[in-house]
């Protein structure tokens, strides 16, 4: 079985279960535009908005965490491959 992934998923080592490369793209830009936008919403005394897009700007920081250990399992059962962005 294959650690990449997570249990009872659809995908397998040679078929990912989600695009990795693409979701940390994504989630990268999530962190830059909601760190951006917390900044701002703080700057206009919004702080409600900016706690808001500051927990979201967490949020793709966990995800980000969880894409580069799977990234790095796909890496050790694969090594050597490189995967394009949608792989």
């Amino acid at each position: 079985m294959t650690r990449s992934q997570p249990r009872r998923a659809r995908g397998t080592v040679g078929h990912a279960y989600s695009a990795l490369n693409l979701r940390l793209a994504l989630a990268l830009f999530g962190l830059v535009t909601m760190t951006a936008f917390a900044v701002l919403a703080f700057a206009a005394h919004l702080a409600w908005l900016g706690v808001v897009c500051a927990i979201l700007a967490a949020v793709a920081v966990v995800d980000l965490v969880i894409i580069q250990r799977r990234r790095a399992a796909r890496h050790r059962e694969q090594p050597g491959v490189r995967h394009s962005l949608f792989e």
